[in-house]
């Protein structure tokens, strides 16, 4: 089948774009408002983009009250979703007037970032401060402002539990993460395997 993303007559029952580029780590990002409250929501679409240095980004359907909170404060944490805390996760979710704390209503502790005025989930396996350093709105190809704002952080301290720290490595297959597929399904990523990179030819160009 074919179809161009205009019409976006697919004819399927769901749209089949975020089954597609799939699965994605789940952007559970903390922020503090102005008026000290504290937010907790998890967003879709989020990824690391950069390693010198290190920098995320995550993308707001919609100006919602974690782009609010980090346009306002300039910083925000990354809190690790892991199997079971998929149901607090899920229970952080629920829209709610701006001031809610989603903390409290997925039973979660609240712990104050130690370089940035912004909470994490004090059960995650890992955390990640983050300073934002841009926020763009995202245009069409025709050059118009469309509702999608995609907020970058400079990572600038991390947050690890011990239990998940094996042979000097953080490991995956004991910290269990969750990713987003597309429509309502996650997965767990399992089983977990290394895969080397192939040595090029003696003489041959480096990548």
């Amino acid at each position: 089948m074919f179809y161009d993303t205009v019409s976006n007559a697919h004819g399927l029952a769901h749209d089949p774009f975020k089954a597609i580029v799939a699965p994605r780590q789940i952007g559970w990002i903390g922020t503090k408002g102005r008026d000290g409250s504290l937010n907790l929501s998890p967003y879709s679409f989020f990824n690391a983009v950069s390693d010198r240095p290190k920098i995320v980004m995550f993308s707001s359907s919609g100006r919602k009250d974690t782009l609010r909170n980090a346009t306002e404060t300039g910083v925000f944490s990354v809190n690790y979703v892991s199997a079971d805390l998929v149901a607090a996760m899920n229970a952080s979710s629920i829209a709610v007037p701006y001031g809610t704390d989603e903390f409290a209503l997925a039973g979660l502790t609240p712990v104050m970032g130690r370089l940035v005025e912004a909470p994490f989930v004090g059960e995650a396996y890992a955390v990640l401060e983050c300073r934002v350093t841009e926020i763009h709105t995202l245009k069409t190809i025709d050059g118009t402002d469309s509702d999608s704002h995609a907020v970058f952080g400079q990572v600038v301290a991390i947050h690890l539990d011990e239990r998940v720290i094996r042979d000097g490595r953080f490991d995956v297959a004991l910290a269990r993460p969750v990713t987003r597929l597309g429509y309502m399904d996650y997965a767990e990523v399992q089983p977990v395997f290394e895969l080397l990179r192939p040595k090029p030819p003696i003489g041959g160009d480096q990548p």
